[in-house]
Parts: structure tokens; sequence; C-alpha cells
């Protein structure tokens, strides 16, 4: 952070509900200024009416991050209002990753799930690295285990969120060392309390046990992480990606 600048800033897209309003939060709650773009103008106002307490250092702008010109406008309105960029989270995505089966699958249906996970996050690098260079910030962005490991019928959303890796240690050799890249691949988060409206999480016993610590992921885990990356502690860690999962992925699991 250049201490000049009170707060460092950071822009969350998809930052108006689940895990994207949790990093949200968690970065307001720990001193940053945040920016969230979101292309629900509901949600977005939602998210800035519960945290109006941070008036002064927390705003949204609706923005679809798949459309060059939003995400143009978008980081121009950042600078313009906080003068500084500290911090990129490219957590905006298509979450529904079942698409159907791979022969039944449009292409404009392909091309939206590609778009706005794996284009949006390359199209907010790209105006906003300009601006990170100055300030020597970092990228983190949120992919899924699910680039590593698969269901059925979800190969538009896997290929994204497996787009998503790889372009993160493309922008970190390019980049560095003036900007540090990261990835966390979330598992099962449940976002249920985090959405707008807020939904019951309906999660069973055997949900929480499958899991090797015991319990279902939460937003609060993505976020910690995240600071933790976007912070100048996490300096000598770029290119990589963090799987935050609760252990599942280093689970063997045969039918019974």
């Amino acid at each position: 952070m250049n201490p000049l600048d009170p707060k460092p800033t950071a822009i969350v897209t998809g930052g108006a509900q689940g895990i994207g309003l949790g990093i949200t939060t968690h970065l307001l709650h720990n001193g940053w200024r945040v920016a969230i773009a979101d292309i629900n103008e509901a949600s977005g106002a939602a998210a800035q009416a519960a945290l109006a307490q941070f008036e002064d250092s927390f705003f949204f702008v609706p923005c679809d991050v798949a459309n060059e010109g939003d995400v143009e406008h978008f980081v121009r309105v950042v600078i313009e209002r906080f003068g500084a960029l500290h911090g990129l989270v490219n957590n905006a995505g298509i979450a529904n990753p079942h698409s159907g089966p791979v022969e039944d699958l449009a292409l404009a249906d392909w091309n939206q799930w590609i778009g706005t996970n794996l284009t949006g996050c390359f199209l907010l690098a790209k105006h906003a690295v300009p601006h990170l260079r100055q300030t020597q910030g970092a990228i983190v962005n949120i992919a899924s285990t699910r680039a590593f490991q698969s269901e059925p019928h979800s190969e538009a959303y896997a290929a994204s969120k497996g787009g998503i890796v790889a372009l993160t240690h493309a922008l970190a050799i390019s980049l560095g060392p003036e900007v540090r890249a990261n990835c966390i691949s979330p598992g099962w988060i449940d976002v249920s309390a985090w959405q707008h409206p807020p939904q019951d999480a309906n999660l069973r016993p055997i949900d929480q046990a499958q899991h090797p610590v015991g319990r279902v992921g939460q937003p609060q885990d993505v976020a910690e992480m995240t600071q933790f990356l976007l912070s100048k502690a996490a300096g000598f860690i770029t290119g990589q990606t963090i799987v935050i999962d609760g252990g599942m992925i280093r689970k063997m699991i045969y039918e019974e």
C-alpha cells in the first residue's frame, strides 16, 4: 500500500452475493475500500444497503464482466472515486456447473459460461493492471475444484475454471515482479445465507461429515485467504492455486 493512501482499495467482481459478498464484507471490516461489480442490480443495491456503514469505503457499479465496455467504465469509475487500486478479485461467474450432455450443449450457452467465468477475468486484468502496477498490487482469481475433478455434464463450467487456473500462472509470469497473481479453488462453500434473498442451507449431517475437516465451507474461509494473498504478507507467493475444500480433493471415494 502507498503510505499516502489511507486505505488499500480492491475490486471484487460478482461481489453482491455469495462468496463475493463474503470477501467484500471481510475486506471492509479489515480496513479496505471495496468497489463491487455485479450484473444483478437488485442484489447490488441490497449489498449496498446492507453495508451502508461503509458508505465512504464501498460502492456498487452494475457491470457485465464479459462486456469490455462495461469493464473499462467500471475500472475508470473506481480510479476516479478512490484514486488507486491495490487488489483485484475476479470472482464473478455463472455458479451453475451443469450444462447437460455435451452433444446437446448449445454454442451460445458454452460461450456464455466461458465469457462470464473466464473472459471476465481477462478483461478485468487487462484494464486493472496499469493501476495495479503503480501500487505493486495483486490479483486473486476465484476458480473451483471443478478445474481438477468433474461430475458428468459440466464441460463448459469445468473448462472455464480450468482456464482461470492457467490464466493465473500466465499472468503471474507476465506481470511479475510488479504484480502478483494467484488463484483460489473453493470446494463446497455454503453461500445460502449470503444470497439475495437469503436461503436455508438445508445441510445434512452427512454433508458435513464427508469433509475431512468435519464441515462444509463458509465464505469466510475463502475471504481470509483472499485477504492474505492480496497482502504484502504473501509477497513471495505468485502463480499458485490454493484449494480450499476441507480436504475433499485428497479423499479417495469409491462406490459402495
